[in-house]
């Protein structure tokens, strides 16, 4: 087994290479989901997926990282380590729960240190009703052209006007009306999309050809850029129903924060990643969270994705400047070093073995 710092990685090619090693150092199949486009290395882009357990379980966990690109620093370490860590597996396959990992939910994103898809979409606001109208954002709308001004770093009258906004708002609703997502303005921050997105679609298909044999599933989301640095916040991620919160309670501890009810380090959002799992599994009890480890406080995560959204506007950016603004990003949501890690796979391994637990109680 290999020690919780071997398998982060310092790029995407680098942690696709340690996901598909482990999958096949534990003797498993890998599927893969080709993505369109290149990576910044002109690598081949993929969600891979890869099933350690009987395809027709009846209990499902499923670990997934990258939603948003640039978090799968963190959550690929997470995912390789468990597949490298025999007292793990067993422990699941003596509960009889097969493990489903997808790595790499937003490739692109993970490649080119993105938050967003190569559509300049965040996922976690995309899984909407295209049919119908699309959530109002009036609050972002407001600020849209305080955020991506017109040079960066921004100027004296830019940076007080903002420190002016959160002064009279507050930095909850600044970082609520800039992260709540919108639909508006498609190169503007938390970007919703107008239609699916290819991680969407994809990821649709993989829990149809993984989750529709299963009565119970387990859904744990690797995140990174919300709370205390290094603190993994147990996120409610499923509906507001509460048979379902009184679930994840029982199995990850009464400290589960919730969206619905202002408690989570996150605002109130709508398009949610794992409401697929009610749509392309609705034969299966569904229990979930989002697993969101703290890096830095938020006005400095905002301010290192204003940045990364005004670098994809201007691309006369000289080479240093975009070299400083990736870093930024990077920094914002991946901590480097051995204690960060260290506090992530064992809060991660922790949660795993209580979702395994839990799909397990009568």
């Amino acid at each position: 087994m290999q020690d919780s710092q071997h398998g982060f990685s310092k790029s995407y090619a680098q942690a696709r290479d340690q996901f598909l090693n482990a999958a096949q150092t534990a003797g498993l199949q890998v599927d893969s989901n080709i993505h369109p486009l290149p990576g910044r290395e002109g690598e081949t882009l993929a969600m891979d997926v890869v099933l350690d357990g009987a395809p027709d379980a009846n209990a499902l966990l499923v670990i997934s990282s990258a939603c948003h690109g640039v978090e799968g620093y963190c959550g690929s370490g997470v995912q390789i380590h468990a597949l490298h860590n025999p007292a793990w597996r067993e422990a699941a396959k003596a509960q009889g729960v097969a493990v489903l990992y997808i790595h790499a939910l937003n490739p692109h994103g993970f490649s080119h240190v993105r938050r967003v898809t190569h559509e300049n979409v965040d996922i976690n606001r995309n899984f909407q009703d295209f049919s119908k109208p699309l959530p109002d954002n009036p609050a972002y709308r407001e600020i849209h052209s305080l955020l991506l001004p017109d040079v960066w770093p921004p100027d004296a009258s830019n940076a007080a006007a903002t420190a002016q906004y959160i002064a009279e708002r507050g930095m909850k609703a600044y970082q609520a009306a800039v992260s709540k997502g919108q639909h508006e303005f498609p190169e503007g921050l938390f970007f919703g999309g107008q239609a699916p997105t290819w991680s969407n679609l994809t990821l649709r298909s993989v829990l149809k050809k993984y989750g529709q044999r299963c009565q119970k599933m387990a859904w744990i989301d690797l995140h990174t850029g919300l709370g205390p640095s290094g603190v993994g916040e147990r996120i409610f991620a499923c509906a507001d129903d509460a048979a379902a919160f009184a679930r994840a309670k029982a199995w990850w501890g009464q400290g589960i924060t919730s969206i619905y009810d202002g408690s989570s380090s996150s605002p109130m959002l709508t398009g949610l990643m794992w409401m697929a799992a009610y749509q392309e599994c609705p034969q299966a009890q569904y229990t979930g969270i989002a697993l969101e480890y703290g890096t830095q406080p938020p006005e400095r995560v905002i301010h290192a994705l204003r940045g990364d959204h005004w670098l994809q506007v201007h691309p006369e950016a000289s080479e240093a400047l975009k070299q400083q603004i990736k870093q930024d990003l990077m920094n914002a949501f991946y901590t480097d070093t051995d204690a960060w890690r260290t506090q992530i796979v064992d809060q991660a391994m922790d949660a795993m073995h209580q979702a395994v637990r839990g799909l397990r109680a009568p």
